[in-house]
């Protein structure tokens, strides 16, 4: 089959049946009202994307000291939960298929935005570069965390397992956990963050202990073929770096397979829009070329792709569905645009994050 047909054929990933390859990516776009309660105009705008294969829920945070940036909904109250079965039945009525991505943000983030529980926490006690927006919405720069404790790991694993419970009660399809670009569970795997001399560092092998340990505490809630986990081999963003990413994340994925999972989401380097421009590297590893082969379950690619990459990586067998991000923005048709040839609405970048309507629910479909 040719990639387009491939797009367009059925795919079931572990328990989740999807109707097409189209996956929209997890989006920030900073909208959630008081309580980081998800905004009554999510409803609208995720359900006006059911036409993917599958959506993504943005980045949603398992606890208020996972909050990393101001207006990012939570999962941990009922207020959110109720919110959030709102929006999946929404996507339901329209049929299409949701999972929650759990987040913690781990360092970065601010004090101001969870003032009762204080500093940041992180693997160790090392402040990223940089500057991040408190609760006013103003640049800070990052503050030094404080180094978790057996007993705050052991909270992270009940606050996951907690959020899947809410996730489940909503009526998400599965969930994703989120341990890529620079968060938490990104800080624990990759040795420039993590520099711990306990059983969750030093050696590769103790950085990817909480990874599991984090599905397992899941994995009580939703069949282990209804999780995905995110990746980002290679990934810079938020000052991460590891001495043998090769070595690191074929170890990641090796422990992966071992989990029946409903898929890998790996990101891929190559898009460089974390810095607010949308250039493509093309000298950046292939990460879908490096860690597909050696993954033996569905595996998602992510970054960068148009229609045309997307439908070479399908393909080449490179990836089992393909995820956008800013094309979904300002295309809430992508499947059927995809399908039908048509050309695409361009997206509005200033109107990404915060804000109502303008730049999130009022763009056009054919």
């Amino acid at each position: 089959m040719s990639g387009k047909e491939i797009m367009f054929t059925p795919i079931l990933l572990g328990a989740i049946a999807l109707k097409n390859r189209l996956v929209m990516a997890p989006l920030t776009r900073m909208r959630a009202i008081a309580g980081e309660v998800p905004h009554p105009l999510a409803k609208t705008y995720y359900s006006q994307r059911a036409g993917a294969g599958l959506i993504i829920s943005e980045a949603t945070q398992i606890s208020p000291i996972g909050q990393g940036y101001p207006a990012t909904p939570g999962i941990y109250s009922a207020e959110q939960t109720a919110a959030w079965k709102e929006i999946v039945q929404a996507v339901h009525a329209k049929g299409g298929k949701m999972v929650a991505q759990l987040w913690h943000v781990g360092r970065i983030s601010h004090s101001s935005l969870h003032p009762e529980q204080g500093l940041p926490e992180a693997p160790s006690a090392i402040a990223p570069s940089g500057q991040t927006y408190g609760a006013d919405w103003q640049l800070h720069d990052y503050e030094t965390p404080k180094a978790m404790t057996a007993d705050d790991i052991a909270r992270l694993l009940s606050d996951f397992e907690l959020a899947a419970k809410n996730a489940q009660a909503a009526g998400f399809d599965g969930v994703e956990i989120h341990s890529a670009n620079g968060y938490l569970l990104d800080q624990f795997l990759q040795d420039k963050a993590n520099q711990r001399t306990d059983e969750y560092g030093g050696s590769i092998a103790n950085r990817i202990r909480l990874l599991g340990e984090v599905i397992e505490s899941v994995a009580k809630v939703y069949p282990s073929d209804r999780i995905g986990v995110r990746l980002s081999p290679y990934g810079s963003f938020n000052d991460m770096a590891d001495s043998d990413p090769i070595a690191l994340f074929n170890a990641v994925v090796q422990k992966l397979n071992g989990y029946q999972l409903s898929y890998v989401h790996m990101i891929e380097p190559r898009s460089t829009t974390a810095g607010g421009n949308d250039q493509v590297d093309g000298d950046a590893p292939i990460t879908s070329e490096i860690f597909r082969a050696a993954y033996q379950g569905k595996f998602i690619s992510a970054g960068g792709y148009d229609q045309a990459m997307g439908e070479a990586a399908l393909e080449a067998g490179l990836a089992d569905a393909v995820a956008y991000g800013r094309l979904y923005i300002s295309n809430p048709d992508l499947a059927e645009r995809f399908q039908q040839g048509a050309s695409l609405n361009a997206y509005d970048r200033a109107s990404f994050y915060g804000g109502a309507e303008v730049g999130y629910t009022d763009y056009p479909t054919l």
